[in-house]
């Protein structure tokens, strides 16, 4: 029996009694949970009551700030909401979860629903998110459905770096190949990952990825390969998150995941460098060399303009505001810096931080 087939065994779920059990793992959330819960205790529609149709579980992951009292008034006033404590976590290199695992692995274990979403504190959920969910992925007859949310961005850094990190993602994971089940490729969002309660203790669920830094790519994965079928797309219709909000924090973010999401992300930085490069450099030698006869500084330009039509056509597929798009250029040097950070941190530190924890990368 391998080490899947062997977790699925030991934790079978008691039989469904909710539709949907939503599970929130909340680490230092005070700040963005209250939208969050307040998004999805207005998602009560007829026939779909919290409480009865579906239940919402909150996990605290030994927050150290008020996290835990905003999510226990709310438990206290809303019969269907749970509140669980994660279990003290091994930061050793040879411990088993990491935090958001070890969470999620913790209200799955309590969960009583046919489906299980795992959602982060930081996003909002739009009317009736839920329950058109739940309609799509039985339509799609999918074991797995996760949203890319519509990113909320603050100050000039996050605006100038997101769209070329979620630009470069939709390159690599790109929705139509990961929605084809002959196609290995496999992605899900942790923001907003919806699954089959039988399908995810079939694969494991978090405990068979307990070390995974990506857990979503992984347990995307894990459902792919046992041959069921994930959808995956971008859902600015059902939800947005604010993921970070301050500039360090994305800093540290980025730095925990840019080197396992992109598969080459040294060369990635060199060819963005090369962009920014051709971007100043170009016009600055057409119109700057003086002995260059017409038709050379007219080249000049048109390989100019081809550059610039080549990387603002790359970015927009990350669905940001075109202002956003337009001032990416100059995020160039940051975006670079952190995938060659986060390589040094995941391959010669072997350590990543996040949340005021250690993790030891695999």
């Amino acid at each position: 029996m391998n080490d899947i087939a062997r977790v699925a065994s030991s934790n079978s779920p008691e039989p469904p009694q909710f539709e949907l059990s939503v599970i929130i793992p909340a680490r230092n959330e005070e700040q963005s949970l209250p939208a969050c819960l307040t998004s999805l205790l207005s998602q009560s529609e007829p026939g779909f009551t919290l409480g009865q149709q579906w239940e919402l579980i909150l996990v605290n992951d030994a927050s150290t700030d008020q996290t835990r009292n905003v999510a226990a008034e709310v438990a206290a006033k809303h019969s269907g909401v749970t509140l669980l404590e994660a279990p003290p976590l091994d930061l050793t290199p040879r411990g088993g979860f990491t935090g958001k695992n070890n969470a999620c692995w913790t209200g799955a274990q309590a969960a009583r629903g046919r489906y299980l979403l795992f959602t982060d504190a930081d996003t909002v959920h739009n009317t009736n998110d839920l329950s058109r969910a739940l309609q799509e992925i039985d339509r799609q007859k999918a074991a797995l459905l996760s949203y890319s949310p519509r990113q909320i961005v603050t100050g000039f850094w996050q605006h100038a770096l997101m769209p070329l990190v979620f630009s470069e993602l939709a390159s690599v994971y790109p929705s139509k190949e990961v929605n084809d089940p002959v196609n290995s490729l496999a992605a899900a969002n942790g923001q907003f990952l919806l699954i089959q309660q039988e399908a995810y203790f079939a694969v494991g669920g978090h405990r068979a990825i307990g070390r995974e830094i990506l857990e979503d790519v992984a347990l995307a994965n894990n459902v792919k390969r046992s041959a069921r079928t994930i959808r995956f797309r971008y859902a600015p219709d059902a939800l947005s998150t604010r993921m970070y909000r301050t500039t360090s924090a994305m800093i540290e973010g980025w730095t925990k995941n840019l080197a396992l999401l992109f598969p080459k992300p040294i060369a990635l930085a060199l060819w963005r460098i090369l962009d920014l490069a051709l971007f100043i450099g170009l016009p600055i030698l057409a119109l700057g060399i003086f002995w260059l006869v017409p038709w050379q500084r007219w080249t000049l330009l048109l390989i100019w303009v081809r550059t610039l039509w080549r990387f603002y056509a790359r970015v927009a597929r990350s669905n940001f505001p075109p202002i956003d798009v337009a001032i990416s250029i100059l995020g160039v040097p940051l975006f670079a810096y952190l995938l060659v950070r986060s390589v040094i941190h995941h391959r010669i530190q072997k350590n990543v931080a996040w949340k005021g924890r250690v993790y030891h990368t695999l």
